[in-house]
């Protein structure tokens, strides 16, 4: 381990109107996003000599200052992230242009370093793509969640792309094996607030005093005693899909935090060894050329073989 010393970085017209989290995590690749967080926590981040929020945005010119933090050396550098997941994440690539990049996220794979993970999405992509000195994260998916995962190469389209997300210009579709019969569309619109438990874990609950949330979801097959759907999502809180179907009564297939531990253990009984829940398709304008595109990532195909095994008794279609 090795300790860096204090740094002083002038913030350059480029980068004025970013998020003070945003800017350290690109600046800083090689830090975990939780010690980022703790660092603003605690005011060992100062921008012009003073404490700030995480959400502060920043100003030309602006004077950081960055505290030492500890980097953890191996023989030839810092320890890359392994051929496979380099080889995994390249072979998933569904979409690229100058401005815009979007990957297929196997399930399993965090979209960011921290909390244990010593390589994310977005440190991998920065390793293939290391002409992109500026590659960003535009959106996140939950670590158990695979699918459509967009990231930004330049700030001012990063900029963009989240005022899109803010004015849910950015459809997003999902496709979940839930729990139960739904016979028809259900909406659900029910404010979510993040709660932290003691041992650290993050849980998101339905609560009067939380953030808005609206979810539909579209039966598409009815299989036993679960419903294969449609997901779209109007707002993009926190695993939002997951609480809102537990909520309703239809818990997403195999999810450990907000699932049905009989439900879940019979699924892994016939096979389903994840949570059911991928990021289907992104549909969005594209700022560059005002062109409208969608983009898709394939149902894995795990859940293909366990949806086909599970479906060859009791299987009817949806109304």
């Amino acid at each position: 381990m090795v300790k860096t010393s204090v740094e002083h970085v002038q913030v350059a017209q480029g980068e004025a109107g970013r998020r003070i989290d945003n800017y350290l995590t690109g600046l800083l690749r090689d830090v975990p996003k939780t010690r980022i967080y703790r660092m603003l926590r605690k005011g060992e981040v100062r921008v012009n000599g003073g404490r700030i929020r995480q959400d502060y945005r920043l100003q030309e010119q602006d004077i950081i200052r960055i505290p030492p933090f500890y980097k953890e050396i191996r023989q030839g550098g810092l320890l890359p992230p392994s051929t496979r997941l380099q080889g995994m994440l390249r072979a998933n690539i569904l979409y690229e242009d100058d401005w815009l990049l979007a990957v297929n996220k196997p399930a399993g794979i965090a979209v960011h370093a921290g909390s244990g993970e010593p390589h994310g999405v977005i440190e991998v992509m920065r390793i293939l793509r290391p002409e992109c000195a500026t590659l960003e994260l535009v959106h996140r998916l939950d670590k158990a969640t695979s699918g459509c995962l967009l990231l930004a190469k330049d700030h001012r389209y990063l900029r963009d792309l989240h005022e899109m997300l803010r004015h849910n210009q950015v459809h997003k579709h999902y496709i979940a094996l839930v729990s139960g019969q739904i016979p028809r569309k259900l909406e659900i619109s029910l404010p979510l607030r993040k709660n932290e438990l003691r041992s650290g874990e993050r849980m998101v609950q339905v609560d009067a005093t939380g953030k808005s949330a609206k979810t539909f979801f579209y039966p598409e097959k009815k299989i036993k005693d679960a419903t294969l759907v449609q997901i779209e999502i109007v707002t993009g809180r926190t695993h939002q899909i997951r609480v809102h179907a537990a909520h309703c009564g239809h818990p997403v297939a195999g999810d450990p935090k907000y699932g049905d531990r009989n439900f879940n253990r019979a699924l892994k009984r016939a096979g389903l060894h994840r949570m059911f829940l991928h990021a289907d398709s992104l549909t969005l304008m594209l700022p560059q050329t005002g062109k409208t595109r969608t983009i898709c990532a394939p149902l894995p195909d795990d859940l293909k073989i366990f949806l086909e095994k599970y479906s060859r008794t009791n299987e009817s279609r949806a109304d």
